[in-house]
């Protein structure tokens, strides 16, 4: 089998719709801030124990000892409550920018938003309004390129800091959002705004460059001030052209005024299905005296007219037909699945040429390209195949069934399509999941005649269904998640662990064995540390003092005093050296090799010769400046060899494609075998650095790691399985072979979701 290409934009198109491309800022936003919370909790808590000390209050010094002790054991699960919070405010400011279009309101929503936490009753907005314009002006630049770049993505004039999903409040908001989720005691919140400080925070320029850098690689105003240049003379033109038309527009499909323009998606489909109207038309009924008012409704029935509808020889034949010995012979003679389109000819004489013929048009294209759909198993395409003359029906009733995302004879059908790979190949027919799906599809074929509401109750008996199999699921899974849990938790300590040893050796100053030991031996001592420090929480300080007082020891010792102080500080250090690289379990020849040549060290250092003369002085750190020159420059050639020989990185759109991953998505994997093994995405640690799948044998699961799925993405052993949304993508694509008189430069974008462009 086959597979192509697949990037985080296959699921729209080979162009990546502008709705879209916005909120793909969204998880890289959130995976290059939530790389920083560690460092922030570290500081956050050093600064809430450092004013626990100023204080003269006692409450408050009390307040801030405990959230600082707090912070500073439990790290990791601040860590998870700031990660999680990040990407819901993220992807609410950004969903909040595509979806409000008057500035104004937007400002409202924001503010509305920040009422949410409550900081005025604590009279904290002044601070934040200050600690904000700080970061603005410390990111002026950046900033400014990313408000023209949003601005032009969204097809707007300008757009303002105080509308960018990205900007310093929205940080702060988060933070504190989550610091009340982390702490219990409510009286601690008080202390947090005014350490909100710009040495506290994040380092915010970073994060912008990169949102930046993603959207040049896109192509969005890769040469941004001529660029944008073009861009507002053409935003100055389309706005000329909307002030032309403004009045035509005023006047929706019936006749009546609109409150603006009525979206070019909507327009299409209601077109289509009143048979159209030719722009002349329009501009006529404009120019008429009182033509709203007395304008006479299309053949395109509104909702709500249903008793025309049933009343019909269409609707009529349509049931006759199904309980037909015909239609029964004829499906059971479909080598695949009895398509609508298929039917037609045997509804030919009732379907005239209005309304009816539109919706049987386009519905059956609709079906057409549910069946195209590879990836809905064959036993559901059959069970949809039943739905299709209930569903036309329905649509006869109800046009809202095209406008409505969650109309109920959509949502069955999106249902079984969505669910259709959870069906166990091995039990077939005998699934329980299949058997349901089956009992409510024959319920709709047998029952439904004119009530939409059936539609809901088999809707909401499957859903029933699905929960309950989606429950026993989940406690299946705790232990694989809680097992997967660690090793991230184990992950992030080594991270930082790594982090914490490179600050020390960067600078080329420590001795080449001690480099050597920290990096091969302490890096595994402060992970192990960073791993139970909400057990322990003593212990992450304890590593890095002896990790620091080892540095310290083997450094010259000029004075007689200082060799005092190394003879006196020797012994605690050698006895906690020892402890830690027991727990380790470090027990080989090479520790009794290190502990040798770092005797010799220190021997070498108390023997050196005293009171040094000034100008040896200056010898020995000249000597002591130009090894570490030699030895940084060594690191990088190091580092810059690795590098080359590094296998190629993964390209950004796979990064991409395994960061936008959701829960419940399907996947493809093709195993070295060439089998196709289908699985589902059932969880995505906090980090998302490891993915946990499960098969249609729901007792069976497998974990894997983002560079691992990165991989079977860039090397095609992955797809993606498109069930989401299925009639939703099937009505676009039949809106596109839909010639389009009034609004032949529709821009794609505008067709991306037909739920989002008609709300």
């Amino acid at each position: 089998m086959s597979h192509s290409k697949i990037t985080s934009s296959e699921l729209a198109g080979a162009v990546i719709p502008r709705p879209e491309m916005l909120r793909g800022l969204t998880p890289l936003a959130c995976h290059l801030t939530i790389a920083q919370i560690d460092a922030f909790s570290a500081r956050l808590a050093n600064a809430l124990l450092a004013y626990s000390e100023q204080s003269m209050d006692s409450r408050v010094a009390n307040l801030s000892f405990n959230a600082g002790q707090l912070l500073k054991k439990n790290a990791y699960a601040f860590y998870h409550i700031a990660s999680v919070e990040f990407e819901k405010v993220f992807k609410h400011e950004t969903d909040t920018l595509l979806t409000v279009a008057d500035v104004s309101k937007a400002l409202e929503n924001n503010e509305g938003d920040f009422s949410l936490v409550s900081y005025e009753e604590m009279d904290q907005k002044l601070t934040l309004s200050r600690v904000s314009r700080a970061i603005e002006l410390d990111s002026a630049e950046q900033y400014a390129a990313l408000n023209m770049r949003l601005s032009h993505l969204l097809d707007r004039e300008t757009l303002s800091i105080a509308q960018n999903p990205f900007r310093p409040e929205v940080f702060l908001r988060a933070l504190y959002v989550a610091w009340c989720a982390f702490d219990p005691e409510e009286n601690s919140r008080e202390l947090i705004f005014p350490l909100l400080r710009v040495d506290i925070l994040f380092d915010l320029e970073p994060i912008l460059q990169e949102l930046n850098q993603w959207l040049i690689n896109k192509g969005v105003l890769p040469d941004l001030q001529e660029s944008y240049r073009i861009q507002r003379k053409q935003s100055k033109s389309r706005i000329a052209e909307k002030e032309d038309d403004a009045q035509v527009d005023s006047i929706d499909e019936f006749g009546e005024e609109s409150g603006g323009r009525k979206n070019p998606v909507s327009q299409k489909l209601k077109a289509f299905l009143s048979g159209s109207r030719s722009r002349e038309k329009r501009s006529a009924l404009l120019s008429a005296p009182h033509a709203g008012a007395n304008h006479q409704r299309s053949d395109y029935s509104a909702p709500g007219s249903a008793g025309d509808a049933v009343n019909s020889a269409l609707f009529r034949q349509l049931g006759e037909f199904q309980k037909s010995v015909k239609f029964q012979q004829l499906m059971a003679e479909a080598q695949d699945v009895m398509r609508l389109s298929q039917m037609r000819e045997h509804l030919a004489d009732s379907t005239g040429t209005g309304v009816e013929k539109h919706t049987l048009d386009l519905l059956s294209q609709v079906f057409d390209n549910v069946f195209r759909n590879q990836d809905i198993p064959a036993p559901v395409k059959e069970l949809i195949s039943v739905l299709q003359i209930p569903v036309l029906k329905a649509a006869l009733i109800d046009k809202e069934f095209f406008f409505q995302e969650q109309h109920p004879a959509r949502r069955l059908i999106d249902l079984l399509s969505r669910y259709s790979p959870a069906l166990d190949k091995n039990k077939g027919k005998q699934d329980p999941l299949y058997q349901t799906m089956q009992k409510n599809v024959q319920r709709v074929s047998q029952e439904f005649d004119q009530e939409i509401a059936l539609f809901d109750e088999v809707v909401n008996d499957l859903e029933s269904f699905i929960a309950k199999e989606e429950q026993a699921s989940a406690q299946a899974l705790e232990a694989p998640i809680q097992k997967a849990l660690r090793k991230e938790k184990i992950k992030q300590a080594n991270i930082t662990a790594t982090h914490e040893v490179a600050i020390r050796v960067g600078s080329g100053e420590v001795v080449a064995f001690i480099e050597t030991f920290l990096e091969n031996r302490w890096t595994k001592v402060l992970t192990l540390a960073y791993t139970v420090q909400e057990e322990k929480p003593h212990a992450v300080a304890d590593a890095i003092k002896t990790m620091d007082d080892l540095i310290w020891s083997v450094k010259p010792k000029i004075t007689l005093q200082e060799r005092q102080e190394l003879l006196n500080r020797l012994p605690a250090i050698l006895a906690r050296l020892n402890k830690w690289l027991s727990l380790i379990k470090w027990e080989d020849v090479d520790r009794v090799q290190f502990f040798a040549d770092l005797a010799e060290c220190h021997a070498s250092i108390v023997r050196a010769p005293l009171e040094l003369s000034p100008e040896r002085q200056l010898e020995i750190a000249v000597e002591a400046a130009q090894i570490a020159a030699e030895r940084r420059l060594e690191k990088r050639a190091a580092a810059e060899q690795a590098a080359a020989s590094a296998p190629s990185p993964i390209p950004e759109e796979y990064i991409a494609t395994v960061s936008q991953l959701e829960r419940g998505i399907w996947l493809d994997f093709v195993k070295e075998t060439d089998e196709i093994l289908r699985v589902r995405l059932a969880w995505v640690s906090p980090m998302r650095s490891l993915y946990i799948f499960t098969s249609s044998e729901k007792e069976k699961s497998f974990s894997i790691g983002a560079p691992q799925l990165e991989k079977a993405f860039s090397e095609q052993r992955a797809k993606i399985l498109v069930l989401d949304k299925v009639v939703d993508r099937a009505l676009l694509e039949a809106l596109d072979h839909i010639p389009d008189e009034n609004h032949e430069g529709m821009d794609a974008a505008d067709t991306l979701n037909i739920a989002d462009t008609t709300a």
